[in-house]
């Protein structure tokens, strides 16, 4: 009877140890399964900075400072040249909250436009800025929506002479600016262009 007992306690502890075994294997799977969701979610994070960068890849950051032909300056621009200002444009990486120093302003018909690069690949979408005169062909009167255009401006890889869409038109302002560039370091000179209401004094 005694040995009965003995058995029977031994088993109900065994049983007990297995259990518990059980339980702790079903946490190892969970704490695994948490840590492969954060590996992928950090490799997300890494192919979406990466696919940024990637869009960005044929950007003309610094410029010559030559403008088109045609271009007037502005007379009193809101943001006199060597004004110091902070940016609220993000065309590309680096760009968006960023101090710049004016380099040039000038009043003309800026545009958003979808184009495809004479490169080849996809279209490249609400491209901004490109500025009347850097439109060939272009006459006294602004475009509209719509309207159909070749490129003469070179702020990208396959953009000169490329075929393109007005997606928005207005009458501003523009500038270029000289800035460092916020993610990597480098100093951009002459950049074009940023317009008025992308911009703010630095506090």
């Amino acid at each position: 009877m005694k040995n009965k007992k003995i058995m029977l306690g031994l088993f109900s502890l065994l049983l007990a140890f297995i259990l518990a075994a059980c339980g702790g294997n079903d946490k190892t799977p969970k704490a695994d399964t948490d840590s492969d969701a954060h590996e992928n979610m950090d490799m997300n994070e890494e192919e979406s900075d990466n696919k940024e960068d990637m869009d960005h890849s044929g950007m003309q950051h610094s410029g010559s400072g030559e403008v088109p032909e045609g271009l007037a300056e502005a007379e009193n621009p809101t943001y006199p040249i060597g004004s110091k200002v902070t940016m609220h444009a993000d065309h590309m990486p680096g760009m968006n909250g960023a101090e710049a120093t004016i380099s040039g302003a000038f009043t003309t018909t800026v545009y958003s436009v979808t184009y495809t690069p004479t490169t080849g690949g996809e279209p490249v979408e609400n491209h901004k800025w490109v500025i009347h005169e850097e439109i060939e062909n272009a006459g006294d009167e602004a475009y509209k929506p719509g309207d159909e255009v070749v490129l003469n401006a070179d702020h990208m890889e396959g953009m000169e002479g490329a075929k393109a869409t007005i997606d928005s038109a207005k009458q501003t302002t523009v500038y270029m600016v000289d800035f460092t560039d916020t993610k990597t370091g480098e100093k951009v000179t002459n950049h074009k262009w940023v317009t008025e209401d992308e911009l703010s004094t630095v506090e």
